[in-house]
């Protein structure tokens, strides 16, 4: 028997007025501390930044729920790395694109086209593009603010909070949370009693090793790596130097300050056939052997870091994410091996992996320069 299409089109405006109905106006509280109402249980979700801390939380699973995110950022900054979590990832690979902040593509109008019931963005693309939030909030879809960038505890925790409790995965993401406030606060832990043994203040210096040892790289004043380094008790000898958060170090700067510890920002990065390379398809002895161009450069030689093979490589993605603790813990453990000699920052990488994310740890991601 053949049913009547308008038979069909009242039960289908049931079902949806039914599931409208049963929907839930929750209360959300973002990175920022912004009071945000989204209707529970969300179908539809745009992502516009950290990725790989949304399928921490949310699985394989909640990613059937992803309906456009900025593919920029992922498929365009690391695409190796997109090409894995593709494969794990279904509906990634015909992902609709929402355009990113930083090159002026992000659209409010591709958001609203795909009806989600909420957004995710980053702090700073949603300061960057205050025009177009207004015009996605003013349709009706809620935007909820996730910050790793700002290094600060609360953010990362009150981040991975919100995602769970709009994804419905509250127990992941306290799992998560306590996992990293419990590693943090360990790390600081173990950096007090190191200085109250009388620890020195080391002198680190920090570049991107992305385009080979004959071109100076960015340092950092005050952020990311510059300020991992201040936080653990060390001296960043960028701060003060340069004129912005980030920008190359004049040669003879570093030369002068002799740090104690050099650390070479590094990746795979697609083309950069001369920068230090890290990541899942990385070996050692490949992260090594670019690394070891570094030691040519006029004047490194005689460095203090480098007599005491202390230039070391650890992959740029690392920070501001989730998991950076694993990154902190390594330069911690280069700063005071005693008081992190039981920690193990490449198995905590490894068990990370195995417990949150859908593709499986290898490659190369920190290391000396000797072994």
């Amino acid at each position: 028997m053949r049913i009547p299409l308008s038979f069909k089109l009242s039960a289908l405006a049931i079902i949806l007025s039914t599931a409208s109905a049963l929907a839930t106006p929750t209360e959300i509280s973002d990175a920022l501390g912004r009071k945000v109402t989204v209707d529970l249980p969300v179908n539809r979700v745009a992502l516009n930044f950290n990725f790989e801390e949304f399928t921490a939380v949310a699985g394989v699973d909640g990613w059937k729920k992803v309906v456009g995110i900025s593919r920029a950022p992922w498929e365009g900054w690391r695409p190796l790395i997109f090409d894995r979590y593709k494969a794990a990832i279904p509906n990634l690979a015909a992902m609709p694109d929402i355009g990113h902040t930083d090159d002026s593509s992000f659209s409010a109008e591709k958001v609203i086209g795909l009806k989600p019931d909420v957004l995710f963005m980053s702090e700073w693309g949603y300061n960057a593009a205050k025009t177009q939030m207004a015009q996605i909030e003013g349709a009706g879809i809620p935007i909820v603010v996730i910050d790793y960038n700002a290094q600060k505890l609360d953010r990362h925790l009150a981040s991975v909070r919100a995602v769970g409790k709009v994804l419905g995965n509250e127990e992941r993401a306290e799992e998560l949370a306590t996992l990293y406030d419990a590693q943090y606060k360990d790390i600081l832990a173990r950096v007090d009693r190191a200085k109250a043994a009388g620890a020195p203040v080391k002198k680190v210096y920090v570049e991107l090793a992305r385009d080979g040892a004959d071109t100076i790289g960015n340092t950092y004043n005050n952020t990311m790596w510059g300020a991992i380094i201040t936080a653990l008790g060390a001296e960043n000898i960028a701060t003060g130097k340069i004129p912005g958060p980030w920008g190359p170090l004049n040669a003879e700067a570093v030369i002068a300050e002799d740090p104690d510890m050099i650390i070479m920002a590094s990746s795979s990065w697609v083309g950069k056939t001369k920068a230090v390379r890290t990541g899942y398809d990385i070996q050692p002895e490949e992260t090594r052997a670019s690394l070891t161009t570094y030691t040519q450069r006029p004047g490194w030689g005689n460095l203090k870091a480098v007599k005491a093979g202390e230039l070391n490589a650890i992959e740029h993605g690392l920070a501001r994410t989730l998991y950076d603790f694993t990154a902190i813990q390594f330069i911690a453990k280069r700063l005071y091996p005693e008081q992190f000699a039981d920690v193990d920052p490449v198995l905590n990488f490894k068990n990370y992996h195995e417990h949150y994310l859908p593709v499986p740890y290898s490659g190369t991601w920190m290391l000396t320069l000797k072994p």
